[in-house]
């Protein structure tokens, strides 16, 4: 059975430094995936490749079967993979109505547009009641929001999440994840990046542990909880959330 998405032996490099070094891994159809790992351990540049942000030295990216390594980003975007990234990357002085809309610039179906502005402001309502407001006026967790609304309003099959809970107070973190875990339940799969490995695990149905640009342990979420290497490693006291 074919996966939803695959990931093979993934090499990526900033001109002569290797940032991932033969990472591998999948993803199927609804679940919550994450990745784990220590911060320059390649997690954001894996996310950013199968993105189209960067190419590939070598390896595969499989997107229901069909490569998808070599697409430029718009195309893998129209293909169903969205990406909020690390820092959020808003355009500060925009509203939040005209950077949701940057979302869905790949479609044309306005009513549609219109049913998904209003899903957004549902899920996360201080962007309704602020609709008109500037991005950059907003807290950090206002502005995760955002982004992660941004990124859901061209319908992803696949929504990739680098680091939401960056910076964020834990009511606001726990906010967040819900909001992962309504989506998973509408049937977004969804693969995460998060430095807070203790909530990630707790969140995910699988997970991969990347280490120096490789994927060295995976398991389900409950397992690499109860992964003595995973809770010396990255569940210990002094681990950054």
């Amino acid at each position: 059975m074919t996966a939803f998405l695959e990931v093979r032996d993934l090499t990526v490099a900033y001109g002569a430094i290797q940032a991932v070094r033969g990472v591998s891994f999948t993803v199927e159809r609804g679940q919550i995936v994450s990745l784990i790992g220590s911060n320059g351990a390649g997690k954001t540049t894996t996310l950013r490749t199968i993105s189209g942000l960067l190419k590939p030295v070598s390896g595969e990216i499989l997107l229901e079967g069909e490569p998808i390594h070599q697409l430029p980003a718009h195309e893998i975007l129209a293909r169903g993979v969205a990406h909020s990234p690390e820092g959020r990357r808003l355009f500060a002085r925009m509203t939040v109505e005209e950077n949701l809309r940057l979302g869905a610039y790949i479609r044309k179906d306005e009513a549609g547009i219109q049913e998904d502005l209003e899903r957004v402001y549902s899920l996360f309502p201080v962007l309704g009641e602020r609709r008109r407001n500037k991005a950059g006026l907003f807290s950090g967790g206002e502005q995760q929001m955002l982004a992660m609304g941004r990124a859901m309003m061209s319908r992803p099959k696949l929504l990739m999440l680098d680091e939401p809970s960056m910076g964020l107070s834990p009511i606001m973190t726990q906010k967040i994840f819900e909001t992962v875990k309504e989506l998973q339940a509408e049937g977004t799969t969804v693969l995460l990046v998060e430095q807070n490995a203790l909530a990630a695990l707790a969140l995910s149905d699988y997970a991969y542990v990347i280490d120096l640009g490789r994927t060295t342990i995976s398991g389900t979420g409950q397992e690499l909880l109860a992964d003595p290497r995973v809770q010396e490693a990255y569940l210990g006291e002094g681990v950054a959330s």
